[in-house]
């Protein structure tokens, strides 16, 4: 008890009864002196003793105000969060409307790129004849359309990357852009690289079903089922069909002169980015199988049960 009566005074605990009337409590004012010498757990620990009414309570603070922002629905946070989400929400609706504009351009650019390539590949005599030395003119025209898309596409894609980033095309475009560059600056390779910007005419239907996504169209309505067959079959006549013959051209004409003339980086890069495109066309057409074969199989699934159901099966 002696001892207490010492730190009495200092700590604020005095009891009331030797206090004059009127004077402010001593309590808060003792314990918000000694703060910084008696730490809080020690007040915890004297205040289940006798006559220590522990720490007193502490003043009521103001409450924090969220941050008002008329646009965005309610239940988003407060300040910080709020502006969180309201980055986010713009980044979310940029990537998309930059998503949908993407697969417009696309579209437009693989139906340009696509049917002057096909011309190109069946009618242009001067790349016919020689198809690594023969006169690139018109081919020039069409990879240089080729290669601004790739460039802009790139871009988009690395501005919204958390939206539609996706590393398998960042590599496509840069393997496309690095054999593009020979065919622009040197003039050789122009019936390879035309024939194969014939890939592209797969694209309208793989952006096709992006758009049916961004409208919520059911998966199994008949426009995204249509879309998704035509899809499968376009993308393997375009994309896989000319593997076999497009390598065996490549060992055909392998050790030729006109191939030596070439010399080590344009061979280099001939036969490296066509084998990276072509891996990527080969997990990209089993994945569009896949998919397509899941959806065909869980229609025939629909279809035999609502004939069960209509009693025309047994």
């Amino acid at each position: 008890r002696g001892r207490g009566s010492l730190r009495r005074p200092e700590a604020g605990w005095a009891s009331r009864a030797r206090e004059p009337e009127g004077a402010p409590p001593r309590a808060a004012a003792g314990v918000r002196g000694r703060s910084s010498i008696l730490p809080a757990r020690g007040l915890r620990r004297r205040s289940g003793r006798r006559g220590c009414p522990g720490p007193q309570p502490r003043a009521a603070q103001t409450p924090r105000v969220p941050l008002a922002v008329p646009w965005l629905p309610p239940g988003l946070g407060s300040q910080g969060g709020v502006l969180w989400h309201l980055g986010e929400a713009c980044l979310l609706e940029a990537g998309t409307q930059s998503g949908a504009s993407s697969g417009v351009v696309s579209t437009c650019h693989s139906l340009v790129v696509g049917i002057f390539g096909l011309y190109i590949f069946l009618f242009d005599e001067a790349t016919i004849a020689d198809p690594l030395w023969g006169d690139p003119s018109l081919v020039k025209v069409n990879i240089a359309i080729a290669s601004g898309y790739l460039i802009s596409d790139l871009l988009i894609l690395i501005l919204y990357w958390k939206v539609i980033g996706d590393k398998y095309f960042v590599i496509h475009h840069c393997a496309a852009l690095y054999a593009y560059f020979f065919i622009l600056r040197d003039g050789v390779l122009a019936y390879v690289g035309n024939f194969r910007l014939l890939a592209e005419l797969s694209s309208p239907f793989v952006n096709q079903r992006w758009f049916f996504e961004a409208l919520e169209y059911p998966k199994f309505s008949k426009a995204n089922v249509i879309n998704g067959i035509l899809m499968t079959v376009v993308f393997f006549i375009v994309r896989i069909a000319p593997i076999p013959p497009f390598y065996s051209y490549i060992y055909s004409v392998f050790g030729t002169e006109a191939y030596v003339r070439l010399g080590l980086l344009r061979q280099s890069a001939w036969i490296c980015t066509c084998v990276v495109l072509d891996v990527m066309n080969v997990m990209w057409m089993i994945k569009i199988s896949r998919g397509c074969i899941k959806v065909v199989s869980l229609i025939r699934q629909e279809k035999a049960k609502s004939s069960l159901q209509n009693g025309k099966l047994d």
